[in-house]
């Protein structure tokens, strides 16, 4: 284009960016500004670390009413139930109480901090969970397990910054599917391997530590998967800006890549940390949590209440299913995901934005459950077929509706509060979820 008889570049191009040495945040920036692609190394060990914080949330329940009765707490048999709901809902309550601390301390320290100490204590709580010899035991480990594991909220915050804004929605995904593939695996390792030296004596006989602890073989799988996790924080990136006090207020300049013709080039300044919307009045990113909390606690009573469901006799409009068959639908649930995420995913998320995935899987996930009394009336290979199909449509509904709804709250806030943004939206979620054991095993 010619302006007043010279050449001009049709758009004008910046490539000075101003950053902070010895900031770890501002090297994440210039390593995003110099590498378009997605950050597979990153995102595989953000993979493992969800992965390991999600599988002792509902590895328990397979075997959870047989170590309730074992602890001979519960006078009458009737009476199980009770005492089993406290312990599944300790986590959740430990987690509520804590997580805006913990994404808070994720703000101010970094998200590594915060996300080492938490996959530490999945280690050593749940291991000791796997070891306890009374009910007390078995709730406290479960409540500090949930109070010190901290980890989803700074994961969240992490996935977000660690990528270009192009790859966020699959950073978050690869959050929500390890958190999903941990809550569908980690029930299938509590029904395979809990009580060994009844199932597998030849390997486990009574009198080893395994006969003795008959619940602490699947907490030990766990634990050394979380062992693993620990070990890969130490090549995790920290993403959090530390400029020192006297840069807090410092104002970057950046040149915002625009038309020349419009013959103005446009100038944006950050707020500074005094001026932040305070995030109880920040509508966005409450109205989003809303959503979150409500379709957690539908997806944790679901959860739960499938489990019933399928082991139910058939006169009462169940399955029938032994312990084996619905760890078996379950493990296929979770490879269809994983095949969902790695195939599927990345062109679903180029067709629709976040609101639209949250809003179409909502609606999808409504008629789908209610062909599950359909189902029931199937038997023989029908019946096979058409289960693992509806728990595995059903498990990617739920991936796409927690992704979609994480991008919105990450997105509506500053990286200065993203973490503080995510404490809360966990500890409300924990809280919903803590009712749903509850709700779920009364209806």
């Amino acid at each position: 284009m010619a302006v007043d008889g010279k050449s001009e570049p049709l758009l004008i191009r910046v490539e000075d960016f101003e950053y902070h040495k010895g900031c770890p945040g501002c090297e994440i920036d210039r390593w995003k500004h110099d590498h378009a692609g997605i950050p597979y190394k990153s995102l595989m060990f953000v993979w493992i670390i969800v992965l390991a914080a999600s599988l002792p949330i509902s590895s328990l329940f397979p075997f959870l009413y047989f170590m309730i009765d074992d602890f001979h707490i519960a006078k009458r048999e009737e009476d199980i139930g009770f005492y089993a709901g406290f312990v599944g809902s300790a986590f959740m309550l430990g987690r509520a109480l804590t997580s805006i601390a913990w994404g808070t301390a994720a703000d101010r320290y970094g998200r590594k901090p915060v996300i080492i100490c938490g996959t530490v204590s999945v280690v050593i709580f749940n291991t000791l969970f796997g070891l306890s010899t009374n009910y007390w035991m078995a709730i406290s480990s479960r409540f500090l397990l949930g109070s010190l594991c901290g980890v989803l909220g700074p994961m969240r915050a992490y996935a977000s910054e660690v990528c270009r804004k192009e790859h966020q929605a699959l950073g978050l995904s690869t959050i929500s599917t390890a958190w999903g593939l941990g809550l569908i695996i980690g029930p299938a390792i509590g029904g395979f391997l809990a009580q060994p030296a009844e199932k597998y004596p030849y390997w486990f006989p009574q009198g080893s530590l395994f006969g003795r602890f008959p619940y602490f073989l699947p907490c030990l799988v766990i634990s050394a998967l979380a062992l693993v996790a620990v070990v890969s924080c130490y090549w995790l990136p920290e993403t959090l800006h530390k400029h020192g006090k006297h840069e807090k207020f410092d104002k970057t300049i950046t040149v915002k890549v625009i038309p020349i013709e419009s013959g103005k080039v446009q100038v944006s300044e950050p707020e500074s940390p005094s001026c932040e919307q305070s995030l109880l009045r920040n509508w966005p990113l409450m109205s989003a949590i809303i959503l979150y909390c409500v379709f957690q606690l539908h997806d944790t009573a679901y959860s739960e209440i499938f489990s019933l469901w399928a082991t139910s006799p058939r006169t009462l409009g169940g399955l029938s299913f032994s312990t084996s068959d619905v760890g078996e639908v379950l493990a296929m649930s979770g490879f269809g995901l994983l095949l969902f995420q790695l195939i599927l995913y990345p062109l679903v998320e180029k067709s629709l934005s976040p609101l639209n995935i949250t809003r179409i899987g909502a609606a999808l996930t409504i008629l789908l459950l209610t062909t599950y009394p359909l189902i029931a009336q199937l038997s023989g290979l029908r019946l096979t077929l058409l289960i693992n199909i509806a728990s595995t449509f059903k498990n990617i509904l739920s991936v796409l509706i927690v992704t979609g709804l994480c991008i919105l709250q990450n997105r509506s806030v500053s990286q200065s509060q993203r973490g503080a943004a995510n404490g809360i939206s966990i500890a409300a979620m924990s809280a919903f979820k803590a009712l749903g054991p509850i709700v779920g095993g009364s209806l």
